[in-house]
């Protein structure tokens, strides 16, 4: 039968991102970018549409107002700026794109603006950017902040951002440079323009003094659960991150949602890629899931509860772990995922530790198996969700790295599931390709 054919991005951090599966081997070998240029060289043999990397700007103390288990376990820290690494790992690379966190919260739009139109140049057009504002108190006091505004205010602000943005890197118009021995002229001054932007958050009268970049500006990325954030992505963003809560019901009603508010925007839906952030569990050929032994569960629980803590700025240390979720938690950030998960303590009586231990995921869906078994999974979801993709979750994964490349990705390349070549060059001809 003819499968739904789907775009594939692989989710990581700049970062210890194997630690404790590769012990003191894999040390501190990531903070020199070699283990990077290897992840894109390899997912670009697998055809990849791209490598997208998370950020945080903190070290996680929120849980139990300690940073010992964030920096035991190298959840939030210790990792690196993920810009700069981009065009390092473009250099050995020719198609697959690469997408970074960025936050219109602390960046001067002027500078990011810059800064991205100089990365996307430097990739040959195959940079993007994932828009966040941020949920994380301390950050906001790492930057001279006393506190972060709420959520609803910093989309207002990132809109105007965005906007901004779109209008710096348009202030350079196509075949501007122009580089003309005859004449002796390098640049067409008629093809660049001040854009005197004024807003209610911003202003900035432009023009950049870089060229204009390939893509002309990054492909624009984002992961918004509630209303507000799922109005900013289906304004602003080409990549929609989607979570798998609700099963295929919820995912299939998640992407028809971003496609019709995007089409009441005026824009065309087949524009936006929704991507469901997915992990996957490959076992050996024939063989059943490895027994995780105690050390490792209690490994990722730790991890698991300390992202959350932060993320939801939360201190989830106050709370009985194996009670159901308390219903009077209130959040900082991502208050979608906190109410998906009182709901899942008043209806299903879920506790902490059962949402925060490894192995069960809030969608309740399961990826798991041999090569063959996670590639009809795969194959047998996005065929009733109708497109566009997985991000697959390679945090705490890249053991798999080997299977998932050289055993998931053939088994749907010969199912036609997923592209056997590139045909586009820059990142958004390689999304629009299908």
């Amino acid at each position: 039968m003819a499968h739904t054919k789907f775009h594939l991005g692989y989710f990581t951090k700049f970062g210890a991102t194997s630690w404790p599966g590769d012990g003191k081997e894999f040390g501190s070998q990531w903070a020199d970018g070699s283990y990077h240029k290897e992840l894109a060289k390899m997912l670009e043999a697998a055809k990849f549409d791209f490598v997208f990397f998370e950020d945080s700007l903190i070290v996680g103390d929120r849980y139990a107002n300690s940073m010992e288990l964030d920096l035991k376990n190298a959840t939030l820290s210790p990792k690196l700026d993920p810009l700069p690494l981009l065009p390092l790992m473009a250099q050995d690379t020719s198609h697959i794109g690469l997408i970074a966190t960025a936050s219109t919260t602390f960046y001067p739009p002027y500078l990011l603006a810059r800064l991205l139109s100089t990365i996307d140049s430097l990739t040959k057009g195959r940079a993007g950017w994932n828009m966040v504002t941020s949920s994380e108190r301390n950050a906001a006091m790492n930057f001279g902040m006393d506190k972060l505004l709420p959520p609803n205010e910093r989309y207002d602000i990132a809109d105007e951002f965005v906007e901004l943005c779109k209008k710096l890197w348009d202030s350079w118009e196509e075949g501007a440079l122009v580089a003309d021995t005859e004449t002796g002229v390098y640049v067409d001054h008629n093809k660049v323009h001040t854009v005197n932007f004024e807003g209610k958050h911003f202003r900035s009268r432009g023009p950049l003094n870089t060229l204009r970049s390939p893509q002309g500006y990054p492909v624009l990325a984002q992961a918004g659960a509630s209303e507000r954030g799922k109005q900013f992505s289906s304004k602003n963003a080409e990549v929609v991150l989607g979570m798998m809560t609700g099963g295929v019901p919820g995912m299939k009603a998640y992407r028809q949602e971003i496609r019709d508010r995007a089409e009441k925007q005026g824009r065309n839906p087949d524009d936006i890629k929704v991507f469901f952030l997915t992990p996957v569990e490959i076992f050996p050929e024939g063989g059943e899931r490895p027994e995780m032994t105690e050390a490792e569960k209690q490994s990722a629980f730790e991890h698991n509860i300390v992202m959350a803590s932060s993320s939801l700025d939360v201190d989830f240390s106050q709370y009985d772990v194996d009670a159901p979720v308390p219903q009077d938690i209130t959040a900082g950030g991502h208050t979608s995922a906190l109410e998906y998960m009182k709901k899942a303590g008043r209806e299903e009586g879920k506790s902490l530790r059962d949402l925060f231990s490894a192995g069960k995921g809030a969608s309740g869906m399961d990826f798991s198996g041999t090569v063959e078994q996670v590639a009809e999974k795969m194959m047998a979801v996005m065929d009733e969700v109708g497109g566009d993709g997985f991000l697959i979750e390679g945090s705490g994964y890249n053991r798999q790295l080997p299977d998932l490349v050289n055993g998931v990705i053939p088994a749907l390349q010969r199912a036609g599931a997923v592209r056997t070549e590139y045909e586009g060059t820059t990142l958004r001809e390689i999304l629009r390709e299908f």
